[in-house]
């Protein structure tokens, strides 16, 4: 520590004097809150550091506690987003399960209703992987009974014929192709024409007159003229009408859900569906119906 000059050492001794002369005094002078005045002025100093410091921790266990409680409400957040997308996924499941449940309910349904008709329930397994080509392949083969040309279903209507057979699987040619087609009529007129694909999800009658008298709306059935499909299955709907030359141009859609299927039934004979009906047993009107008999 420098020592200090002689000419300053009589102003320090007395600077020193006079220091504890003010601070005998402060302890003895009261205030007239009765209090100490050294004690007033150690409080007016200190108190400003105190709550200085009182505000910085309060703020520092504030950010403090804020980030942790930040870390764990990120934390619950993602465990409930998970458990949403765990949820999503069984509720997903379980519509699948109930729409495959109610397929097949009414592909058994459907059966049930023609007990004297041979016919084959099959799962769609795959789907041709050329966009020219609308075919399917069915898990039902020779092994099953299965041959070319027979008539493949569902309880709406008619989805094509077999096209090849192998062992135990087979591939379905459906009626939107442009190598399909289906011998037809129209409901109500019973007037005639092949109804073929042609490579887009709606189908075309040909050969009926300009004067035929053709409805949007108006079903059109198999005529059983081509010796494959049974007579009166639905066909589908007209849904375009226009005059053409020489013949209309007749745009129809599906009666089947070609671009939905799951589950198919192959016909093993071509004997009509008659259903059986009964006074317990009410045909329903959104499947196929008895077929209406008329002379021939």
């Amino acid at each position: 520590m420098a020592a200090v000059p002689m000419r300053h050492r009589s102003l320090t001794l007395l600077g020193a004097v006079l220091l504890i002369q003010v601070l005998a005094l402060a302890v003895q002078i009261r205030t007239k809150s009765q209090g100490r005045l050294i004690r007033v002025w150690v409080v007016e100093v200190v108190v400003p550091f105190e709550r200085a410091g009182n505000w910085t921790i309060t703020k520092f266990r504030g950010v403090w506690n804020g980030y942790f409680g930040l870390i764990h409400t990120q934390r619950e957040n993602a465990e409930l987003h998970a458990e949403v997308d765990r949820l999503r996924i069984r509720n997903t499941e379980l519509e699948s399960e109930s729409a495959e449940s109610a397929r097949l309910a009414a592909l058994l349904g459907f059966r049930d209703a023609h007990p004297d008709v041979p016919m084959l329930a099959a799962r769609v397994i795959a789907a041709s992987a050329d966009s020219s080509s609308h075919t399917i392949f069915i898990n039902r083969g020779e092994h099953d009974g299965i041959h070319r040309n027979m008539a493949v279903i569902t309880p709406d209507g008619v989805v094509g014929k077999v096209f090849e057979v192998y062992r135990s699987t087979s591939q379905v040619l459906l009626l939107t192709d442009k190598e399909s087609g289906v011998g037809a009529l129209l409901a109500g007129s019973r007037t005639q024409g092949p109804v073929g694909g042609v490579g887009e999800p709606l189908m075309t009658m040909k050969y009926i007159s300009n004067d035929e008298n053709v409805t949007v709306g108006q079903q059109v059935l198999t005529s059983g003229e081509d010796q494959i499909y049974p007579k009166d299955l639905p066909v589908g709907t007209v849904t375009e009408v226009k005059t053409g030359t020489p013949f209309k141009v007749i745009r129809v859609k599906p009666a089947a859900r070609l671009d939905r299927l799951e589950e198919v039934l192959v016909l093993l004979t071509r004997q009509e569906l008659v259903r059986a009906t009964g006074p317990e047993t009410p045909a329903p009107a959104n499947s196929l119906a008895t077929p209406v008999k008329h002379e021939q």
